[in-house]
């Protein structure tokens, strides 16, 4: 049973990092069957389709997501520090080259050309980040410890672009750097007192 799942897992992590790098239409059941070294049918016994496969895929992503913000909250109590903590996360993956761009983000791109069941998990994604991010910026704001210009959900909704907008310059400069350019001021401007 271990190897059916670890075939399933190896397909997926193959799959995230071909998305990566040239997004829904940059890889095909023939690139994942290279990578991964197996032969296309075995794919299809494990994801019956390229739909299957990234439905799958931004699923579990959204999952380990939630995951890591769960763990996050249960670490880290002060609401900057756990923004903080979120653009750290994602600095040190743009720096090491382990996760260069959100899976979901870099889909979202692709929306008008994305199945619907691919499309309906992104945006399932994209909803459960903002989420967490408007309950953070409330807790900050009541707590005294973030300064709010607008309601917490057009902040939280600013700073997902911002951060987001961040992995694009980065990747487009091929600077990883630029990446701690743009979210240092967001952070500050949210962390100072007015």
């Amino acid at each position: 049973m271990t190897n059916v799942s670890s075939t399933a897992d190896d397909i997926l992590a193959c799959a995230r990092t071909l998305i990566i790098a040239g997004g829904y239409n940059g890889f095909s059941y023939a690139d994942v069957a290279e990578i991964v070294g197996i032969r296309k049918p075995s794919i299809h016994h494990h994801f019956a389709s390229k739909v299957d496969l990234v439905r799958t895929l931004v699923s579990r992503y959204r999952a380990e997501a939630e995951a890591g913000l769960s763990a996050l909250e249960r670490n880290v109590a002060d609401p900057r520090d756990q923004l903080k903590s979120y653009v750290r996360y994602w600095e040190a993956c743009i720096n090491d080259a382990t996760a260069p761009f959100c899976v979901c983000a870099l889909l979202a791109c692709e929306l008008p050309i994305l199945p619907e069941q691919v499309a309906l998990e992104v945006r399932a994604h994209f909803r459960s980040l903002a989420s967490w991010l408007t309950s953070v910026m409330e807790r900050g704001k009541r707590k005294g410890q973030l300064h709010l210009s607008s309601a917490a959900k057009i902040e939280a909704e600013g700073f997902m672009a911002t951060v987001h907008g961040a992995m694009l310059s980065a990747r487009a400069y091929g600077d990883p750097k630029m990446f701690g350019v743009i979210t240092g001021p967001l952070l500050d401007r949210l962390s100072a007192r007015h």
